[in-house]
């Protein structure tokens, strides 16, 4: 039973995997399935069987198909446990227990063929590519150079490591500066600290070091790139431009379809492509949201955090948070609010990073000559003096879902 679902007049229908038992195949396929259950118990090394025993272990086997029916709930009598042959398993092992079948093979009952579950190592001309023989000296080279690879990076190159890193930082803070003339952004980091930490994501230096090689690694002209004449380049990944209400969907579809890319666009997010679901699925299990305790069932729910990261807090971590002022578990996004929260001490009113005497101070243009939309920017830069700091290398938190 994959699922159970209530029709429009009130009925239950479950959707359920088909499974056939071996007198519903063909004798050529049960010939094969007795073939692979020879070299089964030869590999595995089983103990000697009966006639008998042997006998009751044929009714004992199925075959997994693709093939899904929608069947009343009505028609279900009980349960079973169906399990993947594992090649550690004794076979006699499954006639001592009530209910409980295996397989090894899947069925298809359109093509009429029985397949192995767990796939083969596809070895050969077909799957792996041909290296051709080395050149010989002054020999031509009769490959199709329009098909050969584009070289993305010069390890060679004239800049010294600490000059590309200073470009690297030129270009996170590019990408921050980016995000405060962005509308959208600023919804989606209303912090600073939040902009900058998007900023150091992976597709702004990918950038910029591909901008260093277009432009021959020349750094005047990289940096004009960076800044065109209609403003600064905004990189985003996907992490980015998912929003908070997405990815919650996207873990519930994770949850119940596993990694069917294709049954979760269907059912849960269309209006995704498959390229970006599943660009998705594999930075957000950078994050700490795979690994994160989640409590699935509370009889009632408390919102918790900034409004924006639709947190909400079951009632025993509510009851922990309003006894002890915390969670029970350390999250980037307490953290952030915590932070936020505690006052600087009065030798550092900025509550940045102590700068050494002597340290040149850097302060920020006029707020009048900022081409900035909004006055938020502008009220921080007057407070504020902001020092040369390198941003923090952590990924980001993308999202919070409520669950805590």
């Amino acid at each position: 039973i994959e699922e159970l679902n209530k029709t429009a007049n009130g009925n239950v229908e479950a959707k359920v995997v088909c499974l056939f038992r071996r007198r519903d195949i063909s004798s050529s396929l049960n010939s094969l399935a007795d073939s692979n259950a020879r070299e089964f118990e030869e590999e595995s090394k089983q103990p000697p069987m009966t006639e008998q025993q042997r006998h009751q272990l044929k009714h004992r086997e199925l075959f997994l198909s693709r093939q899904f029916e929608s069947l009343p709930a009505t028609h279900i009598r009980g349960k079973c446990s169906v399990t993947l042959l594992n090649e550690t398993d004794i076979l006699g092992q499954y006639l001592e227990k009530e209910d409980c079948f295996f397989y090894s093979l899947v069925f298809d009952p359109v093509q009429k063929t029985l397949l192995a579950d767990q796939g083969e190592i596809r070895v050969g001309c077909k799957y792996q590519a041909e290296i051709p023989e080395r050149l010989a000296e002054g020999e031509s080279d009769n490959r199709n150079q329009q098909k050969m690879e584009m070289k993305v990076w010069d390890p060679d190159n004239p800049l010294t490591d600490r000059q590309i890193d200073q470009f690297l930082v030129v270009a996170r803070a590019v990408g921050t500066f980016a995000r405060a003339l962005d509308c959208s952004s600023s919804i989606r980091q209303p912090s600073l600290h939040m902009s900058a930490a998007a900023a150091s994501r992976d597709i702004t230096l990918f950038h910029a070091m591909d901008t260093l090689q277009r432009n021959g690694y020349d750094l005047a002209r990289a940096m004009a790139t960076l800044v065109p004449q209609g403003g600064p380049v905004l990189c985003r990944d996907e992490m980015e431009e998912w929003s908070a209400s997405e990815a919650m969907l996207f873990e519930e579809a994770l949850e119940k379809y596993g990694k069917d890319f294709n049954d979760i666009r269907q059912d849960f997010l269309p209006w995704k492509s498959l390229a970006s679901i599943v660009q998705f699925y594999y930075m957000w299990k950078t994050t700490d949201r795979p690994v994160a305790p989640t409590a699935s069932q509370s009889p009632q729910w408390y919102a918790w955090g900034p409004p924006n990261m639709q947190c909400r807090l079951c009632a025993s971590c509510w009851i922990y948070w309003k006894k002890y002022g915390g969670l029970k578990t350390p999250t980037q996004l307490e953290g952030v609010t915590r932070s936020a929260s505690v006052r600087p001490p009065k030798n550092n009113p900025t509550g940045g990073p102590q700068k050494p005497p002597g340290t040149p101070k850097i302060s920020l243009r006029d707020p009048q000559n900022l081409p900035t939309p909004g006055a938020t920017l502008p009220r921080a830069g007057s407070r504020r003096d902001f020092g040369v700091t390198r941003p923090s290398l952590t990924p980001q938190e993308p999202h919070s879902r409520g669950h805590l």
